[in-house]
């Protein structure tokens, strides 16, 4: 059961004390992680592994199901396996290359559909959950027609503009990929889970989600990431001034993807946000042609040997210096910004006059910090939190 490679990669997910940082500083020393199941207690101490993990890995060797991570990934390999839940691993052939070079790739997805889909060239198609009915027109009109123009919709499969965009791909006669924040054995929202079965049926649900996992607030900017990652470029339909699709579009923006706003009414609140975004630099669109044309016919991404999102920064340890290794592997606009901020919110224009950083910059290294774990927003602006 825990020879193949997939269910390698998955158990590298259940390692204790092996998070993002850990797996960075590890691939500094080893190029393929599962290096690491190989090795013996010495050389995993001399690492720099801490003791629960090696403990973890002398139990993989010896396939102990008493221990907690070898049981957990024994679990989940059960569970894929009862669901028709195929694995995608970091060296997987359908794992797609985009993804590998965002920020915190992961390591291992969950899908049920066609896999090679994720090797498609992609569209994100994102708004507001309480859409008006143009909204979700728009969302549907949209999504069919770039899916006739060879682009594969990719969204997540909320309420609203998500669940449009899904819908009108399909009945266009195309595939779509919906990215979920929550096991595949359980579709969320309930809404969608006949429109869940659809996609499986003619395109790909995913998740980094092992099954079983429930829908939890935390999971869906994760999520996001994920469906920006994948995509040439993201178009926001409908958003809020303080809405997901926002940090999708940032996230967007900080992965060097395009980002397209359909604008509205100056008196809608989910116009707003488009707006925001127009304002911000975005593409404002009203025709399918816009976005084709800003795409142009292809796109190139970095392909080399290194994995940047994984490759370097410093041991986990305390919270000082799981603070500082975060540091370590950003850009130096974001420790720039870091170390503008204090404990108490500063405005964006305070942190724009600080660090002499446009507006459009400082918005996506705040984000950036922000998946770190090292901001959070707050009323009146962003402050530290490490």
């Amino acid at each position: 059961m825990f020879s193949s490679p997939s269910s390698q990669w998955l158990f590298l997910t259940c390692l204790p004390k092996f998070g993002r940082a850990r797996r960075r500083a590890m691939l500094a020393t080893l190029p393929d992680l599962t290096d690491l199941l190989t090795r013996n207690p010495a050389t995993l101490r001399a690492l720099g592994l801490p003791a629960e993990t090696v403990a973890a890995i002398m139990a993989w060797q010896q396939q102990d199901e008493a221990n907690s991570a070898v049981n957990a990934a024994r679990q989940t390999l059960l569970s894929c396996e009862r669901h028709g839940i195929d694995i995608v691993s970091w060296h997987h052939p359908d794992y797609p290359e985009v993804l590998r070079h965002i920020h915190d790739a992961p390591l291992v997805l969950y899908a049920r559909g066609d896999t090679s889909l994720m090797n498609r060239e992609q569209i994100g198609i994102i708004g507001s959950r309480n859409a008006t009915p143009a909204g979700l027109d728009h969302a549907r009109r949209f999504a069919a027609e770039l899916s006739n123009r060879n682009l594969l919709v990719t969204s997540g499969l909320a309420l609203g503009v998500d669940g449009a965009a899904h819908s009108g791909a399909l009945d266009a006669g195309h595939p779509t990929i919906a990215v979920i924040g929550c096991g595949l054995d359980r579709i969320y929202p309930n809404q969608h889970r006949r429109l869940g079965e659809r996609i499986i049926g003619k395109g790909l649900v995913v998740s980094e989600y092992p099954p079983g996992t429930p829908a939890r607030a935390a999971h869906f900017p994760q999520r996001n990431r994920i469906i920006s990652g994948l995509s040439r470029g993201i178009l926001v339909v409908e958003a809020g001034l303080k809405s997901g699709s926002l940090i999708t579009a940032r996230m967007a923006l900080e992965q060097g993807r395009e980002v397209f706003a359909i604008p509205g009414s100056i008196h809608s609140p989910v116009a707003r946000g488009c707006h925001h975004l127009i304002k911000q630099g975005a593409r404002l669109v009203d025709q399918v042609d816009d976005i084709m044309e800003e795409l142009g016919a292809s796109w190139s991404f970095p392909v080399n040997g290194a994995r940047p999102e994984l490759s370097t920064a410093q041991p986990e340890g305390a919270r000082q210096s799981d603070s500082t290794s975060a540091l370590a592997a950003l850009d130096c606009r974001e420790i720039a910004v870091f170390e503008a901020l204090g404990y108490d919110p500063q405005s964006t224009d305070a942190l724009c006059s600080a660090t002499g950083l446009p507006a459009d910059q400082l918005v996506q290294s705040l984000l950036l910090l922000e998946l770190e774990g090292l901001v959070s927003s707050a009323p009146g602006g962003y402050q530290k939190i490490a």
